[in-house]
């Protein structure tokens, strides 16, 4: 190998330093009562009053002047075309700041001037209930204020409003998230509609914001037992008094089966099925249930934590009802589930094990490994939920039989 030899070389010599005479600049010193206001980016304020030159009159132009047209809002006209709701959108009421008074029906809340074209094919909605959660609204949805609803249905009484509304009337696909959307999913609207559109012939896309639900209960239906009181017993009686089959209640799901918060975006097709479904298991349900059932389903018991602002037992069912539909009337759908990648993030390596255990014993039908990830679930419970919680809870979540769904 060839080496190269170091030259030494010379510093130069310094440069006399020539240290010119200044004035001296006077501090001024800041009371510690002073306010300091923040100056905007690239705005530069002068401390220095400046005098301001007359301005001179400019003469007027030759060229006639533009006429400012103030637009008057006519009353809301009687909405029946795609063409009528882009011209006549003063059914779409625009909140701002604190809760706007607003009509009762939905179709009059919609947004004013939603920031997408109501001839899109694509049509999110973004429930919001307060004037300040407009602010964290995702600019790829139409803003929906459902702010005067009362219903104990929920998300679902706003699909059946929408269904009927001029706004959702020839799009490809529709759907109406909450406005959590992005803090729950850790997604923005544009990168759920890019997932959408990357995979597109599907008649309803949905998502589960909780992942780890899927490592760790057989279904859904098992894990709103420990959210809700006695919940897998009053859903029992449900299915039976509404006529629907039983058995997927304690079965074993896959990952790919979990789906949460109504986090739908679909055909018309899918709505066309999906919303007659619910309403029909659930007039059929209260008609043939015990009254003290169906008074306890419609109790607010189901929120005894005080998380869902006194919700009661039936938006907890609806929401869970997409996997029976997707088996019975829908079975004929194709479904896709969006991917949630901040929410794997989060899943650690005991949870990814355990749902892939359970997704392949899934696949494969195998009790004896099903069983194995009972035991592994079980263990994993008590490590990280503690003894009291696991002796509340983990008979109840824990079925004495292994059936796949």
């Amino acid at each position: 190998m060839a080496t190269s030899s170091k030259k030494t070389i010379a510093k130069p010599p310094k440069a006399p330093v020539v240290v010119k005479k200044t004035t001296p600049v006077k501090s001024e010193k800041v009371s510690k009562n002073t306010k300091v206001v923040p100056v905007a980016p690239a705005v530069l304020v002068s401390e220095k009053k400046t005098k301001v030159a007359p301005v001179k009159r400019v003469a007027k132009p030759t060229s006639p002047p533009v006429k400012t047209v103030v637009a008057k809002v006519a009353e809301v006209p009687n909405v029946r075309t795609l063409e009528d709701v882009s011209k006549n959108v003063a059914n779409l009421p625009k909140a701002e700041g604190p809760t706007p008074a607003i009509e009762g029906q939905l179709e009059t809340k919609l947004a004013k001037q939603p920031p997408r074209a109501l001839n899109s094919p694509i049509r999110i909605f973004q429930i919001y209930f307060e004037g300040w959660q407009r602010e964290l609204l995702d600019p790829a949805f139409y803003p929906l204020d459902n702010s005067r609803s009362t219903s104990e249905l929920m998300e679902f009484n706003v699909f059946e409003q929408l269904q009927r509304n001029a706004a959702t009337q020839g799009a490809t696909l529709w759907g109406a998230l909450s406005w959590r959307f992005a803090e729950k999913t850790g997604m923005q609207g544009a990168e759920l509609v890019k997932q959408i559109v990357d995979h597109p012939g599907y008649d309803v896309y949905f998502c589960n914001p909780y992942p780890f639900n899927e490592a760790l209960y057989h279904n859904m239906w098992v894990h709103g037992e420990v959210s809700h009181p006695q919940f897998l017993e009053l859903t029992r009686q449900f299915y039976a008094a509404a006529g629907l089959d039983d058995k997927e209640l304690r079965a074993v799901e896959s990952s790919g089966n979990f789906s949460a918060a109504n986090y739908f975006v679909a055909s018309p097709k899918f709505w066309d099925l999906f919303i007659p479904f619910v309403k029909r298991a659930l007039v059929t349900a209260d008609k043939k249930l015990d009254s003290k059932v169906r008074d306890m389903l419609h109790s607010k018991v189901a929120d005894d934590k005080g998380l869902h602002a006194g919700a009661t037992y039936i938006p907890f069912i609806v929401e869970r009802l997409f996997t029976t539909f997707m088996r019975s009337d829908g079975k004929g759908l194709k479904s896709y589930k969006v991917a949630l990648p901040e929410r794997e993030r989060e899943l650690n390596v005991h949870l990814k094990l355990l749902r892939e255990m359970k997704d392949v014993a899934h696949r494969t039908q195998s009790a004896w490994l099903a069983a194995c990830w009972v035991n592994y679930r079980n263990l994993y419970m008590s490590q990280t939920n503690g003894k009291e919680w696991c002796e509340k809870y983990l008979r109840a979540i824990t079925p004495n039989e292994i059936k796949f769904g």
